[in-house]
């Protein structure tokens, strides 16, 4: 039965009324819940950062323990135990506040974003007071004075110092002072490294004619090198800090109160001359020691956004160059140990199916440690392009040989039984009727691991590779700018792939087609 206007109009009315009200409800637990946050959380904003850690009953420091000697590293006695300088100060840090020291693993490029996450309250790991660094983070007053080392072979005569490093391979840690020194200096291939151990095993090997690092690094793991040694003096001189973040204002207050008081009790000198890094230099420490509120550097003005385009877009120019040769290598590769695995007789169809099983249940990233890093220990050095070449087509070979073995069983086998029927032999066959059909298969599942490929490239940056990810790892680490500078990575990954997809859907396209 329909309904009449005055019925209508009523039903709208109680309609329009049931949502003013329902309206009116939202507004008001909104408003209770505004109310009562207003209650709850000025009694949690009245807990200090310092507070927070005696209540707790421990200081929670980020620190990199894959960074290495004589920061902070496992014990060789009890790898369970971490040693090293900052490790005590972190304990006398603790003790003076009457709580115990516990450290937070963490990658050295990612100390400061975790910091500002609050995944730990200090960062402490030989972290350099810089200006970009000093715009968002609270500093200590210094705890140490640092200085670079050039380090280079024993035989190398031509360079003396820093300024003969003009047309040489140089490596340096990303993110550091160092670098910042290096790129400064035209002419000079820098190498980057994420760990501190590979640039010295590189330039003992020949793969870069020098190293430049902070001393401490250096004379841990240069000087006693019997093939390395020192090139000039020390240069570019700079203080160690103690990150906190900005509203921490009450914990930078305790903690320079700690470091001033570790210095003119002698500890921290005592603790220096155990790890044997005190020198003439770290009297300067004793200069600020009357200002806790030490300031450092003058601030850089923030350099625009498209000033980072060229290095990005060289990075991305590199990935494009290792994914494209890598994906040929797999491609071909792949097809080899499918064929070998499907119509080749023992041992090598049994070799075929260990290279593919080791492959796919293996980290790639370990593979690339043993191509670069491993092999020098049996006299085979490669070069990082080359190995990263390798490294990612023997890894993706393995998988686009499975790809091509579920294309070749999706061909009946009356195919290849009718062409051995009409007198071809078993190859003739496999190459004129089989191979077409499973290839047509097996091309979109080739086209998606090329996108991911794409991806996967990024972890030749542990052997020095700088591609578009440590592109952006190095410049993000120096300027703080992760999240800009990550935003146009991300675009700059999405328009190299996204064609990729679109050929992919293409191509499957097409194989519908003619399948019908």
């Amino acid at each position: 039965m329909p309904y009449t206007t005055v019925e209508l109009q009523r039903h709208r009315a109680y309609r329009k009324e049931r949502w003013v009200k329902g309206f009116i409800r939202i507004i008001s637990l909104t408003a209770g819940l505004a109310m009562l946050l207003c209650w709850v959380l000025p009694s949690q904003a009245a807990e200090t950062s310092l507070e927070r850690i005696k209540k707790r009953g421990y200081l929670l420091w980020g620190a990199d323990a894959e960074g290495g000697a004589p920061y902070i590293f496992p014990s060789p006695d009890d790898p369970s135990k971490m040693i090293g300088f900052e490790v005590e100060i972190a304990d006398a840090l603790a003790r003076e506040m009457g709580v115990t020291a516990r450290q937070s693993q963490n990658a050295w490029d990612s100390l400061i974003p975790g910091l500002e996450r609050g995944d730990f309250d200090i960062a402490m790991n030989g972290i350099e007071i810089t200006p970009q660094r000093q715009e968002k983070l609270l500093f200590s007053i210094p705890y140490y004075v640092y200085t670079e080392q050039l380090v280079v072979r024993k035989d190398e005569t031509g360079i003396r110092d820093i300024n003969d490093l003009k047309g040489k391979k140089v490596g340096t840690l990303s993110g550091t002072v160092a670098q910042n020194i290096l790129t400064a200096i035209k002419g000079v291939d820098v190498k980057v490294y994420s760990g501190q151990v590979e640039p010295y095993a590189d330039l003992a090997i020949g793969r870069v004619d020098a190293v430049l690092l902070d001393l401490p690094i250096a004379a841990y793991y240069g000087k006693p090198n019997p093939k390395l040694k020192y090139a000039g003096a020390p240069v570019g001189e700079g203080f160690y800090g103690i990150a906190m973040r900005k509203t921490d204002e009450d914990l930078k207050k305790e903690i320079d109160r700690i470091l001033i008081k570790l210095l003119k009790s002698g500890e921290l000198k005592k603790i220096y001359e155990k790890w044997d890094m005190w020198n003439g230099t770290q009297e300067k420490l004793f200069t600020n020691i009357g200002n806790a509120g030490y300031v450092g550097l003058e601030a850089s003005k923030k350099a625009p956004l498209y000033t980072f385009f060229p290095m990005l877009l060289k990075g991305a120019g590199l990935t494009v160059l290792i994914s494209v040769t890598s994906m040929a290598l797999a491609v071909t590769l792949g097809l080899v140990l499918t064929i070998l695995r499907l119509y080749g007789r023992p041992p090598l169809s049994n070799l075929a199916s260990a290279y593919i099983e080791v492959y796919r249940g293996t980290p790639l990233l370990i593979q690339l440690f043993i191509l670069y890093y491993g092999l020098p220990n049996i006299g085979i050095s490669l070069s990082p392009m080359l190995a990263a070449f390798l490294g990612l087509g023997m890894n993706y070979a393995a998988y686009e040989a499975e790809i091509y073995r579920a294309g070749l069983m999706a061909v009946p086998k009356g195919q290849m039984e009718a062409a051995l029927s009409l007198g071809m032999t078993q190859g003739l066959a496999l190459r004129r009727v089989v191979l077409p059909q499973a290839l047509r298969i097996a091309t979109p599942g080739v086209t998606n691991d090329f996108i991911a490929l794409f991806k996967d490239s990024s972890l030749v940056s542990v052997i020095a590779m700088v591609e578009l990810t440590k592109t952006y790892s190095i410049l993000a680490a120096t300027t703080l700018r992760f999240f800009e500078l990550g935003l146009i990575t991300a675009l700059l990954y999405f328009a190299m792939s996204y064609p990729l997809s679109l050929l992919a859907r293409r191509l499957e396209a097409r194989l519908k087609g003619s399948d019908r």
